[in-house]
Parts: structure tokens; sequence; C-alpha cells
């Protein structure tokens, strides 16, 4: 049986999915989809069924796309709002998960670098000409021509 959202109480202000969506800067599709995936709980329905949302709706919102602006997945930001649900908690457990996310961020801008220095490495040192005799196409052909090779032998891209 599905269970009810909770209902507002008589002093907050309803609000639509639209203005939901401008308030929050997303997209109303983009709402349905946090309501479907359980990041944002389901809105009470008023008698044309259409979804009522409240304040702290905006807030959760602007919190989800905020921290995926900051590239967190969905389940860090399922994490990180089932702490943010929990004020008294230590926010031990959230700076390890936002120390994780930097390392990854790291470890992407690294790869990010080295695949533009390969890039304008290539660039640099193709003579014009014609397609046969290209020095991109030859690397981009042949992983060994690159300068800074990965572990299958040619630059890491991302993955």
């Amino acid at each position: 049986m599905k269970e009810n959202p909770p209902q507002p109480t008589s002093t907050e202000r309803y609000i639509g999915i639209g203005e939901l969506a401008r308030e929050s800067g997303c997209q109303p599709e983009t709402v349905r989809y946090y309501e479907r995936i359980g990041l944002l709980p389901a809105a009470p329905r008023n008698e044309g069924n259409q979804r009522r949302y409240t304040a702290s709706a905006i807030r959760r919102l602007t919190f989800i796309r905020h921290a995926r602006d900051f590239g967190f997945s969905v389940e860090a930001v399922r994490e990180l709002l089932q702490m943010a649900d929990h004020p008294a908690m230590p926010c031990g457990e959230v700076d390890a998960l936002a120390k994780h996310h930097l390392a990854e961020v790291e470890a992407r801008l690294a790869r990010l670098t080295a695949v533009r220095d390969e890039l304008q490495r290539m660039i640099n040192q193709c003579a014009g000409g014609n397609i046969g005799h290209c020095h991109i196409i030859d690397v981009l052909s042949d992983h060994r021509l690159c300068h800074q090779a990965g572990p299958h032998g040619g630059a890491e891209v991302l993955r």
C-alpha cells in the first residue's frame, strides 16, 4: 500500500511543479525523475491530481541540483540527503564522502590534463599537407605514438 506524503501545515503555501522547477533551477521532468527515484518525496496532489509542493521541497530540490552541479552521483546525493535529514549527527561521514568525491575529481582532472596535452602535442606536430601524412591521424591510429602512454599503450582517456 502506498503511503501518503506529509501534508503541509495550514500556514505553508502550495506551489505547482512549474514554480518549483523555476525556483530550484530544474526542469519539471527532472522534478518528476527525482520523485520517481526517491530523492524527492512524492508530492501531495490536489483535486485535479496536480502535484503541490511546499518550501521544504524547494530547499530539498535546490540541494539535489547543487550537489549534482558539483558532480556528486545520484547515490552520493541520496547518502547526503539521508545525512542532512539528521542534523544532530556528526558530519564525519559527509566529510569522508566529500573527500572521496574530491579525489575522483582530481583524478578526472589529471586525465583531462593528459588528454589536453596529448591533443596539443598532436596538433603542434601536424605539418599540414594531406591526410595520408597527417600526424593526428597517425597517432589516433597507433596508440604507441602517444607521448604519455597509459597501460594500454596510448594516452589515457576519460573512463
